[in-house]
């Protein structure tokens, strides 16, 4: 193709995604009350059971709208992702062979649950974060938080969560791309259970072990099934090496 018409199916797609992410912040700005009613059950639920005035803060006159509108459009990337990724994909499909078009659908079949895996279980933890953080409010005080840096803590929480799940599908990227082997994953899967259970004791909010290896577990279990994926590929490219020598 041309650069030109380079130029102009880029243009589409991303027009297309951005419709996309539109009509799902159109989602968001419906579902805004039963969505902030969600993130704020937790603060409510930490004032019922103790003697202390914990709730969201509107620190300025936008506060408001300026909430609203940024939650509606986070939840409209989240809703929206199946289909702006594909947008990127369709672009830069024609420049793939089949067996690489294959792979790629197989990707990203895989990537979006196990985001959305991810997410859901900072989503499971997110309670737990905020009644550990707010047990060091004395009794009869009040934690006003501010409703854009609680948002953004909910934020970084789903996406660290979400991105940790996605290891998995690096690594197999990377292998069959014929950058990294097998042996080399299976060679540092020490550092990969200690980064995993380090990433646990960081992001999990509660010193119970349970909670820690509740998440560390699935992480490692995952890195194994990505390693036993890149076992069956790279045996069956050395098959293919042998038989064609």
């Amino acid at each position: 193709m041309p650069l030109r018409e380079h130029l102009l199916e880029i243009r589409k797609r991303v027009f297309l995604a951005a419709i996309g992410v539109l009509l799902g912040a159109v989602v968001g700005w419906i579902l805004y009350d039963y969505l902030f009613a969600a993130l704020s059950a937790p603060l409510m639920d930490v004032a019922d059971d103790r003697d202390v005035l914990v709730a969201p803060n509107f620190g300025g006159v936008a506060t408001a709208i300026d909430m609203r509108v940024k939650v509606s459009l986070f939840l409209g990337v989240l809703v929206s992702s199946p289909w702006w990724l594909y947008q990127l994909f369709a672009f830069i499909n024609p420049g793939l062979t089949g067996k690489e078009r294959r792979y790629a659908y197989g990707f990203l079949a895989v990537a979006v649950p196990l985001f959305l895996a991810g997410a859901l279980l900072a989503w499971y933890l997110l309670p737990r974060a905020v009644s550990l953080l707010n047990e060091f409010v004395p009794d009869g005080a009040a934690n006003l938080i501010d409703a854009q840096q609680y948002l953004s803590f909910v934020m970084r929480l789903i996406l660290a969560f979400g991105l940790a799940f996605l290891v998995p599908v690096v690594m197999v990227a990377l292998n069959f791309m014929g950058t990294v082997r097998a042996a080399t994953w299976l060679a540092g899967w020490r550092w990969a259970i200690l980064v995993s259970f380090l990433f646990a004791a960081i992001m999990t909010p509660t010193p119970d072990l349970l909670t820690m290896f509740s998440v560390a577990l699935p992480i490692c279990g995952l890195y194994f099934v990505a390693y036993g994926v890149c076992v069956v590929h790279d045996r069956r490219v050395d098959r293919k090496r042998v038989a064609a020598a």
